[in-house]
């Protein structure tokens, strides 16, 4: 287990067996960041030799190592790039490639930018979620992670600080459990078994003197039933495994603002009948990304204390094929008594949700927000580092804004009147759930969901794209499940409390 610490030393006294210090590329070529000028004064004149000897340049993502001989404190020197600029995001970034660049090193210290709050955070939480790794079913083998890690800032003493960094750790643990449950086989990990592994979370959280109170109620087939929530119902309805509705509430008080956040739940799409191709269904057991998120940042901003009201709901079904399957042309009644016709059984996602939309709507919250992994059209428009965001245009802007502090990349996308047309021309149902109009599926999903959030300001995030990396590690994101959203909603919550 590596211990964090926050401290003012200086890099170039500080006795550890690395140290890490940023590179940017400057007018003339590159030159050590802020954080790093004892180190270059401790090189003085051989610096800036060295650095193009190495053909170190400050490009995003470049690492190269130095002995250090006797000049400094620590044995090994390591420079990572921040580009053209040392910004929060840049060294977030930096931080993720260090925490990969330093093996085997009992203790690392990190001398990155970080003279205030936002730059501590960011290379707290960029080292510690670069550093992550999923190794449940590996055969165990040696720990090279180091014991201690020490991120040095001259502002170590004050108090906001001290509290951006303790902070920024609650928050990297909420993303690093979400990429454990994205990253876990979904044979592992079926609705009730999901449920399970959040009943064993909330009870971590909540267990001993001072924890927040966060109530949790799971609900099961036979309680969704009685309920109506055909959704979620029709859904699950081809799996052995039955599906499961999980609600969470957190009700501090003063708290000035009702947040409901609602998140996907498909803990292995197959398409259903509507059946994907088999290479499409590699990655199927991320589409309960969108639910992993909302969770485990409801459970971070109980954790924080964070002085705003939140309802969750983690609606969770497996999309499977077997005669009770739910097939195209079936007609389900929603929770709230809608009707939808279904048209492919492969965006069962907007159905689940549905369902617990409405049962979010009957809490009475100011705002919702859904997370979900719901559409390939939304990867196509942005690529798969960068969310879409529609909804009310207050809360699409509240999103982005939290998302901009929190490091990820989100863009607003809109809903054209004329989806209204196409979701509503179902001939024997109140809504039609797909058209098969190959052109603004992603808008079409989000004007289906709008439909059951009863006029309540909203905001909708698809995160098909950034939920699972299915290449190599980049900046602090790492392959697998990368945890995508959870920063975001704290940030957003910690801008409700502070109106």
């Amino acid at each position: 287990m590596t211990s964090y610490t926050l401290r003012s030393a200086s890099p170039a006294k500080t006795r550890c067996d690395a140290v890490v210090v940023g590179v940017v590329q400057g007018a003339k070529g590159a030159e050590l960041a802020d954080g790093g000028a004892d180190v270059a004064k401790a090189y003085g004149r051989r610096l800036r030799p060295l650095l193009a000897t190495l053909g170190v340049t400050g490009k995003t993502g470049e690492v190269a190592k130095v002995p250090t001989g006797d000049t400094l404190a620590t044995p090994l020197l390591v420079l990572v790039g921040l580009g053209r600029m040392a910004d929060a995001a840049a060294v977030r970034r930096a931080a993720g490639v260090a925490a990969r660049s330093v093996t085997n090193a009992a203790s690392v210290a990190l001398a990155l930018p970080a003279d205030g709050p936002e730059l501590v955070r960011a290379v707290t939480e960029g080292y510690e979620l670069g550093a992550y790794t999923f190794t449940t079913y590996k055969k165990p083998s040696k720990d090279t992670a180091p014991a201690d890690v020490v991120v040095l800032s001259p502002g170590a003493r004050r108090k906001e600080t001290l509290t951006a960094f303790e902070e920024a750790r609650v928050v990297s643990r909420a993303v690093a459990a979400t990429r454990d449950w994205v990253n876990t086989p979904p044979g592992d990990l079926t609705p009730p078994l999901f449920a399970d592994a959040v009943v064993t979370a909330h009870r971590a959280l909540t267990s001993g003197r001072g924890a927040p109170k966060v109530k949790l109620r799971v609900l099961d087939e036979k309680e969704l039933a009685d309920l109506g929530c055909g959704g979620i119902l029709g859904v699950g309805a081809g799996s052995s495994a039955p599906p499961r509705l999980v609600e969470l509430s957190y009700s501090p008080r003063g708290a000035k603002h009702h947040l409901a956040l609602v998140g996907k739940g498909i803990t292995f799409d197959s398409g259903g009948l509507t059946i994907k191709p088999a290479a499409s269904m590699n990655e199927m057991k991320s589409d309960m990304a969108g639910a992993a998120a909302v969770v485990q940042a409801t459970f971070a901003i109980a954790e924080l204390g964070l002085p705003v009201r939140v309802s969750t709901y983690a609606p969770m079904a497996e999309n499977m094929i077997s005669g009770s399957a739910t097939r195209p042309g079936d007609v389900l009644t929603m929770y709230g008594g809608r009707t939808v016709e279904v048209l492919n059984t492969d965006a069962e996602g907007r159905l689940v949700l549905a369902d617990a939309l409405v049962r979010a709507t009957e809490a009475g919250p100011d705002t919702i927000v859904d997370v979900a992994t719901l559409t390939g059209h939304m990867v196509v428009a942005l690529g798969d580092r960068v969310s879409g965001v529609m909804g009310s245009e207050d809360v699409v802007a509240e999103v982005l804004a939290a998302a901009a502090t929190a490091g990820e990349e989100m863009w607003p996308m809109p809903i054209p009147e004329v989806m209204r047309e196409r979701i509503t021309s179902s001939k024997v149902a109140d809504l039609a759930q797909h058209d098969w109009i190959r052109w603004g599926g992603g808008l079409y999903a989000a004007a289906f969901l709008r439909e059951f959030t009863a006029g309540i300001p909203w905001a909708h995030l698809d995160i098909a794209g950034p939920s699972f990396n299915s290449g190599g590690a980049w900046g602090h994101v790492t392959a697998g499940g990368t945890g995508v959203a959870v920063a975001t909603l704290v940030d957003h919550a910690r801008a409700l409390a502070a109106r």
